[in-house]
């Protein structure tokens, strides 16, 4: 059976090396030794990587830049970077076009020349969509200086896949400092922060009216709904259209028409269910958050899925083909 996975992650070291120091000393590259032994899986496209992907039957990977870039540049300097960037990207994967497609990197201190990079990748190079990581210099994707970033998605109808980022100090401070040895590090990022974060990032997005705004983009967030599936009732609850009137929609109806969501680094069967029975098999895609996790680790909780044929081509290529034009 075709595998499309779609939070599959690369860095080129020799392109982060060449940022300004300021920038690049708050690169997640510098955050952990653990990230540090990553980074040959990172950098690598068709060695162990492409290895590993025939070894356990993943037949496309989505590519996207791990952690920040772009956005730790000033508006000058974010789009050169984001272009260079994206060349070698395009340069890397030309020679397998049936095995790797990719996310574009975008400037997003600069909005408009984020908007034309984005456009330049999709029409050139048949990126997918753009991934975005986190907060660009503590905003939120709802501030309307980043508008044309999403014009520019809806037009093209591309998806813009909202991946966690580091949180701003102020945030960091407050909520996971003075606790021992790395703990708070752990739980800012993948141990809790990262998920409720992005979360957080996505009812802005709704509940500010962006999502409204342009109907018809697509956004995709990762690490199986990052634990929207068990709240949306809860918030559309607290905070539905009768509490405000400011949306054209309910927060469950704006996640199930616009927000799809990938399996990525969530392995157990739980989760699985409840988004599928909060968002709909539609709207869930198959992803693994390699290299953060492994192929094998993937592979064996997918074939571990409880799930009819139809749901399965669905979740496994079906819906990834069609949100991305994948084929």
């Amino acid at each position: 059976m075709r595998v499309v996975t779609l939070e599959e992650h690369i860095t080129f070291p020799e392109l982060i090396d060449n940022m300004p120091k300021e920038a690049r000393d708050k690169h997640y590259l510098g955050k952990s030794p653990a990230i540090q032994k990553m980074i040959p899986k990172l950098a690598d496209i068709d060695g162990e990587r492409l290895q590993s992907m025939n070894d356990n039957g993943i037949s496309v990977q989505v590519l996207s830049v791990a952690g920040e870039g772009a956005d730790l540049l000033d508006a000058k300097a974010g789009p050169a970077f984001a272009k260079e960037y994206n060349d070698v990207i395009a340069s890397q994967i030309a020679p397998y076009p049936d095995r790797f497609k990719a996310f574009a990197h975008l400037p997003t201190t600069n909005p408009a020349a984020a908007a034309d990079e984005l456009e330049r990748t999709v029409k050139n190079y048949g990126f997918c969509g753009a991934l975005i990581n986190g907060l660009t210099n503590g905003e939120f994707l709802d501030d309307a200086k980043y508008a044309p970033i999403f014009e520019r998605a809806e037009q093209l109808d591309v998806p813009i896949y909202l991946h966690p980022g580091l949180p701003p100090k102020a945030v960091f401070d407050a909520y996971y400092n003075n606790l021992p040895k790395q703990a708070g590090t752990f739980l800012s990022i993948a141990g809790w922060g990262w998920h409720s974060e992005t979360a957080l990032h996505t009812l802005r997005l709704i509940v500010s009216g962006t999502l409204d705004k342009y109907p018809k983009l697509k956004l995709i967030i990762g690490h199986m709904g990052e634990m929207l599936p068990m709240m949306m009732v809860r918030s559309d609850k607290m905070f539905g259209i009768d509490n405000g009137g400011i949306n054209q929609r309910s927060i469950i109806q704006t996640l199930r028409d616009q927000v799809y969501i990938t399996t990525s680094g969530l392995f157990t069967l739980p989760p699985l269910q409840v988004a599928i029975d909060t968002f709909g098999i539609d709207n869930i895609m198959f992803s693994i958050d390699y290299p953060f996790s492994t192929n094998e680790a993937g592979r064996a909780y997918l074939d571990s899925m409880p799930l009819s044929n139809t749901d399965m081509e669905k979740i496994t290529h079906g819906n990834a083909d069609r949100i991305l034009k994948l084929k």
